[in-house]
This record gives C-alpha cells, structure tokens and sequence, in this order.
C-alpha cells in the first residue's frame, strides 16, 4: 500500500471503517448460508432420484428363461432347472439337463449377484447311468457357489469370460432349506409325460381321484402333447389346485422315441425325455413334499393293509428309519378281461373317452422268474438321481414293499398275452372306494364339461 492510501485509510472516519466491515460480514455469512442450502438441495435431490438411474447404469441386462427346456449356447445340450443343493459340502448349484453323449466338452458356470454377474467357475459334468442307447441323457451339472456372492440365476458357458447378455440364465430354485413341518404337501405324485395327443379322459379321472381318496395334495404332470377333451380336464384340476402341469416341448428341440430301447425304437432321447422330467420333479418338489410318487399315469400305487398312504409310510417309515425309496411291485391288470356283472358299465361314462378302470378285476400273477419292474415312492430329500424302476443314488438305505403291503393297479393291455380269465387273480381292491369315487368321478367330470347326464 503507497504512503499516499496508508495517509487516506487514515483520514477515514473509524465508524464508517465499522459499518462497512459489519456490512460485509452480513454479506458474506448471507452468501455462506445460500451456498450450504443450494448443496444441500442438490444433496436431496440427487437421493431422490439419481438411485435408480445409477442402478440402471451398473446393471447388467440378462435373459432369464421361463421354458421347461433351454438350450445352451454354441452347444448340443440343454438346461431344464437350477436348483440349490443343500446335502453336500460346500455352496452348490444342480442344473437338470439334457446332454448329447458325444459332444461333451468343458462347462463354465456364470453367475448373476445382484447388479454384476461373475466370470465363469468350472462345472462338474455328471451324466446318469441310464439313458438305453440314446444320444441324449439326463445330466447332472454342479456349480460352485463364486465368492461373496448369493446368486439368483445361473448360466453355462463354454468360456470362461463372456457377456452375461449372451446368454440365458436360469433362476435358482430351492434357496431355502425347509424342514418337513413346513412342507405344504406330504404326498406328491409325478407323472413323467403325456405324448401322442393322449386322451385317456375317463382312467385320468378315475387314477387322479383314487389318489386324492389315497391322501395325496398334489399330482404333477409333464404334458407334451395331450387330446382337446384331456386338455379341458387338465384345465378343470389346475384351477382347482390340485394338479400342476409342465409344459414340456421336447419335441421342438429333438427328435424324442415313444420307446425305451433305441436299438428298437430310434429318436434322440428315452420316451420323451421320461429320465429328465422325474429328476427335474423330484428336485422342484424336494422342500414342498415329504414323499414322491413316480409313476406312469395309468398306474396307480394302493395300499392293501391301510385305507390311505398316509398310515402306510408311517408303518413302512418305523419299520425301516434309514429307508429313503420304497419300491412298489407292478401289478397289470389287462384291459381285454371285464367283471361278468358290468356293475360299473355306466351309462352317462360310454361317451366319455378312455378305459374304465372299475370294469377291470383281473390281474396276472407277476412273473418272478424274470426281471419284475417297479415303481418307487421316496424321500425325496435322501434322492441324489433316479431311473424308472430304481433309484440310481441315494443316500439312505432302498426297501422292497411287500406286495400284500402295497402294489400297483395297472390297467393296461396284457404283458403276458393268451392268458384266459381262469389265468388271472381278481382284485376288487378299487371297489373298496366305489362309494366315494364314482361321485367325485362324476363330479370332476362335469366341472370339465365332459359329462352330461
């Protein structure tokens, strides 16, 4: 500062210097206090609004699946359900899938965790034993959980680093280990496929209402292709909550055989892919029900020492603690022998399409010098994969249910043909619940439309 301003600052009055400082003290805490408040408006502002526009930016987008059947990318093979193994160490994904036998080749897991999805893990390739000389067969993949992650949907890849939107995820079922008491339905039955346009309306109806009579809450059925008047019916049960159905597509992705031998039926895969849809059931239904039926449609498993199922595994249960399958003897009953008395030929049931199981008393003796099948109720829970007729790996212990226990009422046409009536064993045992089958019977059908009186 010149001497000349020092001298001037000097000759300013003292009370005007304070008025001025004081003024521009107030001017200075006014813009002080206006510049806080313009942040802390930005401040709220941006938490209002910016979060999701930030989520969006770090999400990544993915296709998630809602088929029974998806194809994996640059492969011959398909996945079908993902779902949480609870029963081994370690955090764990099983993926049912469909895999062609002589195009394996090394598998990555991908993983999506919230708004990021990981670089892919090697998967552990398990294919069944069982797949009858067919290309295709039902597989087991494993996936290791990745790190400091909770994931809902997996993929498989063939690289380890891809884009996430390339492919298509499926959501991770059975997150939840629950115990027993929780489980809404003690018995489920699983129905493998329904093919060929079936409309076998009248034994459908009569097999599903024996059933409900027997203690089961829940049939489910993997349904390919089905008759217009099944189709109703099928309707008719969802509605009401007691049937879930699959849609199963198989024979938009391969050739599927209507039989169990390749060398003697041809196709891609055993009878429509049957292997794949009973692993998948039990799998979807191991944390709803405490035990699972396996069996065709036109089979039935009846107990003979109890009215219903429920008593009947109790017993069994006490008898063999450790036991996780139950093997039920296969009793046919052949469609070309009838009761004398046609007590059960209906009238208002002729138009209705389908075999009459009630007409049906007559049985062949098994033939126990040969490979005699089963069917198979289990704890699904001690169930690792199964087949057909026996369950492949479990991890308890397999019982053979006597058949004066518990056997099945197959109506089908005869195993072993030129057998007379004379030949064969009655067996009234469905007349049993005449009383309440018939009237549910009728009553199912007419909910469907398919009965006039």
């Amino acid at each position: 500062m010149s001497p000349h301003s020092y001298k001037s600052l000097n000759n300013v009055p003292k009370r005007l210097i304070m008025e001025k400082m004081v003024t521009f003290s107030r001017l200075f805490s006014l813009l002080m206090a206006s510049t806080l408040a313009y942040l802390l408006y930005v401040v709220i502002i941006l938490h209002r609004s910016t979060p999701d526009k930030l989520f969006q930016q770090k999400q990544i987008l993915f296709h998630i699946s809602n088929q029974s059947i998806t194809s994996v990318k640059n492969t011959k093979h398909f996945t079908v359900g993902a779902y949480r193994e609870h029963r081994v160490k370690g955090h764990v994904v099983r993926i049912i899938s469909i895999f062609r036998r002589d195009s394996v080749q090394p598998l990555y897991c991908l993983f999506c965790c919230g708004t990021h999805c990981t670089n892919g893990l090697k998967a552990e390739v398990q294919m069944h034993s069982d797949h009858f000389g067919f290309p295709f067969v039902t597989t087991d993949v494993l996936c290791p959980y990745p790190a400091n992650c909770n994931p809902l949907y997996v993929a498989l890849s063939t690289q380890v680093s891809v884009l996430a939107q390339n492919h298509t995820f499926l959501s991770i079922q059975n997150l939840v280990n629950r115990k027993e008491v929780d489980f809404p339905f003690n018995f489920t039955v699983c129905v493998s496929n329904l093919f060929g346009d079936y409309n076998n309306v009248l034994q459908f109806t009569q097999t599903l209402e024996m059933y409900k009579l027997l203690g089961v809450q829940r049939v489910v059925i993997y349904n390919t292709s089905s008759g217009p008047d099944l189709k109703r019916l099928l309707q008719s049960y969802a509605q009401e909550g007691f049937v879930e159905v699959v849609q199963w597509p198989i024979d938009q992705h391969m050739d599927p055989s209507r039989g169990w031998l390749f060398s003697e039926h041809g196709g891609d895969i055993h009878y429509y892919g049957q292997l794949t849809t009973l692993n998948d059931c039990i799998y979807r239904h191991m944390y709803q029900s405490r035990y699972i039926l396996l069996n065709d449609i036109d089979e039935i498993i009846v107990p003979y020492q109890h009215e219903t199922l429920p008593p009947m595994m109790e017993a069994l249960q006490s008898q063999h603690p450790k036991a996780e399958v139950f093997l039920i003897e296969n009793h046919i009953f052949p469609k070309t022998q009838f009761d004398p008395s046609r007590r059960f030929n209906l009238p208002r049931w002729r138009n209705v399409p389908g075999i009459n199981i009630m007409e049906h008393i007559y049985k062949e003796e098994p033939d126990y010098k040969n490979y005699h099948p089963y069917k198979i109720i289990v704890r699904p829970r001690g169930v690792e994969q199964t087949s057909v007729h026996e369950v492949l790996r479990s991890f308890g212990e397999t019982v053979q249910v006597p058949p004066k226990v518990c056997h099945i009422i197959h109506v089908r046409v005869p195993l072993r043909k030129g057998l007379t009536k004379e030949n064969l064993l009655e067996d009234k045992r469905v007349w049993d619940y005449k009383g309440e089958l018939v009237s549910n019977v009728d009553k199912a059908l007419e909910r469907a439309g398919l009965l006039t009186r």
